[in-house]
């Protein structure tokens, strides 16, 4: 075989060779095409929309727009960060439901540190559940989908299966508010804490190292990185923006309950696959991830604007899930489909 590649006049050489730079430019390609479809994908969108609706492109409408998306914006920052290392948090919505739901009960004593409060508290959940997979080895899917089960009880109970109304509205106003009465609070406490977590990505050795492991973990164990470290800090943050996630729904509907965001795991899933980061980990990023939260967002808005069937809405999410892990997934690394 040596002597073959060698020996690229060889006809065997040759061919190898050859698909050797076939394979190159087709995973060149693939790369490209999941660097920039999901822009492409959301200006179409956005300009077909808008031909039926005039009014979509006004700066009110898309602030409107901004603001709804806030809460799925942090709820998949979060959970982006579990994915590029391979892992998955399926208890992203049920902890931001819970923590609502503790934001509604605890207002009253504290007033707007609350919020602080309940995102402290989500993220010990996060590293609660961190600790279990790393420390007891048990997959991150079985241990966030019992973390699901856990924390929708939890605000059940505290709740007592029942909305709470916050009254006191100035202790929401962080997350309700207007600034310059034009841009909502809630789309520039979610800008803020997502470039926080992209210069932290970007410049600290924690997002060099969540990349690796994401890309391959044996691989970042023999470069000597803190793998265990690494994943429980994951869980963490993203429990601490399922936390942020609720708070900002608490400021929308000035209630918690225990099912305030229970619509917003799969959707979550869905911006996360549909901005190119793929499932398998490594490959990513959170700008994409709010790319993809804005087609979301920009479909379930524009489904009823144009008056289709609101039915159609979880269908889609279906079809696009299946058809950008289909684009993304690096079956290189998978030896075996389970």
């Amino acid at each position: 075989m040596s002597t073959l590649l060698e020996h690229p006049e060889h006809p065997d050489g040759r061919a190898e060779t050859d698909a050797h730079e076939t394979g190159s430019r087709v995973r060149r390609w693939r790369r490209q095409t999941i660097r920039f479809m999901p822009i492409v994908v959301f200006v179409v969108l956005l300009l077909a929309i808008s031909s039926q609706v005039p009014g979509m492109l006004t700066t009110r409408s898309l602030l409107t727009m901004a603001d709804s998306a806030a809460p799925l914006v942090a709820l998949s920052i979060g959970a982006t960060l579990v994915i590029l290392c391979g892992a998955i948090d399926l208890s992203t919505a049920a902890l931001a439901s819970l923590s609502s739901v503790l934001l509604a009960l605890w207002i009253p004593s504290m007033g707007a540190w609350a919020a602080i409060v309940v995102i402290l508290v989500a993220g010990a959940a996060g590293a609660l559940q961190g600790v279990v997979y790393v420390v007891f080895k048990v997959p991150s899917f079985v241990v966030t989908l019992g973390g699901m089960a856990l924390w929708s009880g939890l605000a059940l109970v505290f709740s007592n299966a029942g909305s709470l109304p916050v009254s006191d509205l100035d202790a929401l106003s962080w997350g309700s508010g207007k600034m310059g009465g034009l841009v909502p609070h809630s789309v520039v406490v979610t800008g803020l804490v997502v470039a926080l977590v992209i210069v932290a990505m970007l410049l600290t050795p924690f997002g060099r190292s969540v990349r690796a492991i994401g890309y391959g973990e044996s691989a970042a164990r023999l470069a000597g990185l803190p793998v265990g470290a690494v994943k429980i800090a994951a869980l963490t943050l993203s429990g601490m923006t399922s936390g942020l996630a609720g708070a900002l729904l608490v400021a929308q509907t000035f209630s918690g309950s225990s099912t305030l965001a229970g619509g917003l795991l799969l959707p979550s899933l869905a911006a996360i696959v549909i901005g190119g980061t793929a499932i398998t980990g490594g490959f990513g990023g959170l700008m994409r991830t709010v790319v993809g939260v804005l087609i979301i967002v920009l479909l379930r808005s524009g489904l009823g604007l144009i008056g289709l069937d609101p039915g159609v809405e979880p269908v889609l999410y279906g079809v696009l899930i299946i058809g950008a892990i289909s684009l993304t997934i690096d079956r290189s690394r998978l030896a075996v489909l389970k």
